[in-house]
């Protein structure tokens, strides 16, 4: 038996007919973002030396982490004939692939789309809400190992549809690599700016704007913890999406889909990184042993092995419940960020869903087609944040105005309304302000 194969063996197997069973899965669940005190002076130092030095900081920075040696912010700059080169120069399968992606994340956020409205009241009053685009958007983008043509779509295609006058994408080029997958996402999203900066320097650049860095309102997309450190120290100066945990899957059998298929649904959230939490729920005991047995039989086919074998080891389980009932008390529970409903009637089961990120309904609907392809954003709350998050969308590169128009004769009958309750509050000049418009 090899290291990982004993690794494997050792998933975690709960019930819920344990007396612990409670107190075992919330360790199981239990994820600490924070960062340490060390990270957290790092991303203080170096947010506070791109503010006061802008470029040169930036380029410093990047020679030092990402070891580069560049000495300006041009040979830090990705301009847009380059982005096409990228795109025109890939395999045309990949190209083919890229754009059905792209074109049908474009379809499904154009549903996303919220439209400003009004209504007037019986006086003339006119009351209403108008809908904006944000004027600009920050996609901070993996780089190195970790390059993520999808993410470009994700981020950028949803903030393209909302309107968003100018797109700003940072990525960072480890030892100068560039990813053409990346670059050519970037061209087909229709990204305005790229810039190969990565970590803390990067997510200050966009909050505060250097000399060549654009200032953008809003910063999204997956990080380092240097990076999610830093997304959390700018905001408020910015807007930003979350602070992202680990991947998660949660896949929910009623013990008839192929156990393979559902070995392989685990993995490919545990091939993330060790951190990642793969978990199988199911009231068919027996099921879940065949569901070890694949996992045991599958691993030492994938190449990403020793990271699979880590997760699963550390944070993955196979849950045994009673019933259907307490299957979805645990999918509720648990919050997931990807919800699989590996069973019959997977619609039967919507009304009862209440937290999950995406829900991946039936036998066929496996989720990584939600990562690339099927067209809702693979953005999605964490770490049991679905309970209170939702999915990157249109939405966040939006923002709302109330619309307020009052007639004399609203203004005259709002006016008594607040000119009582500001005195109420011994707020005197809001209280005279509203008494002006009454009519005598």
């Amino acid at each position: 038996m090899t290291d990982n194969a004993r690794v494997v063996d050792a998933i975690t197997r709960l019930s819920t007919a344990d007396a612990d069973f409670d107190a075992r899965l919330e360790a199981l669940l239990a994820w600490e973002g924070v960062s340490s005190a060390e990270v957290q002076q790092r991303v203080d130092d170096i947010i506070a030396s791109v503010r006061s030095r802008g470029d040169a900081a930036l380029v410093e920075l990047s020679n030092r982490l990402d070891r580069l040696a560049v000495s300006s912010m041009a040979e830090l700059t990705i301009g847009p004939a380059r982005l096409r080169q990228a795109y025109d120069g890939l395999p045309v399968e990949q190209r083919e692939a890229l754009a059905a992606a792209a074109e049908r994340i474009r379809l499904y956020h154009e549903h996303q789309k919220p439209g400003s409205w009004q209504y007037t009241e019986a006086d003339g009053t006119v009351l209403g809400q108008q809908v904006t685009p944000l004027d600009r958007a920050g996609i901070y983008v993996p780089g190195g190992k970790a390059a993520y043509p999808s993410s470009v779509l994700m981020n950028a295609i949803p903030a393209h549809v909302a309107g968003v006058r100018e797109i700003v994408m940072v990525v960072p080029t480890p030892d100068g690599v560039l990813n053409e997958l990346v670059l050519a996402a970037a061209h087909l999203a229709g990204v305005d700016h790229v810039f190969t900066l990565g970590g803390a320097q990067a997510v200050a650049a966009l909050a505060y704007g250097t000399e060549t860095v654009p200032r953008v309102d809003k910063i999204v997309g997956p990080g380092n913890i240097y990076v999610a450190t830093a997304k959390r120290a700018v905001f408020g100066q910015v807007g930003i999406d979350m602070i992202a945990g680990p991947s998660e899957i949660l896949v929910v059998s009623d013990g008839g889909t192929d156990p393979d298929w559902l070995a392989m649904d685990l993995f490919s959230q545990a091939e993330h990184d060790e951190d990642a939490q793969a978990i199988l729920v199911t009231w068919e005991g027996a099921h879940a042993d065949a569901v070890a047995a694949s996992i045991d039989k599958l691993l030492p086919s994938m190449e990403r092995q020793a990271i699979i074998a880590e997760s699963l080891g550390a944070r993955g389980a196979l849950v045994v419940c009673r019933d259907r009932a307490e299957a979805a008390a645990l999918v509720n529970r648990i919050a997931p960020e990807h919800l699989e409903l590996s069973v019959a009637d997977p619609e039967s089961w919507l009304g009862e869903v209440r937290h999950a990120g995406a829900i991946f309904m039936g036998r066929y609907t496996a989720e990584a087609l939600g990562d690339y392809c099927a067209g809702p954003n693979h953005v999605l709350p964490t770490s049991g944040t679905a309970r209170f998050s939702s999915p990157l969308g249109v939405y966040d590169f939006q923002k709302r105005s109330s619309i307020i128009h009052c007639s004399a004769d609203g203004a005259s009958a709002l006016g008594r309304t607040a000119s009582v309750l500001a005195r109420g509050e011994s707020l005197t000049a809001h209280a005279r302000s509203a008494e002006y418009r009454i009519k005598p």
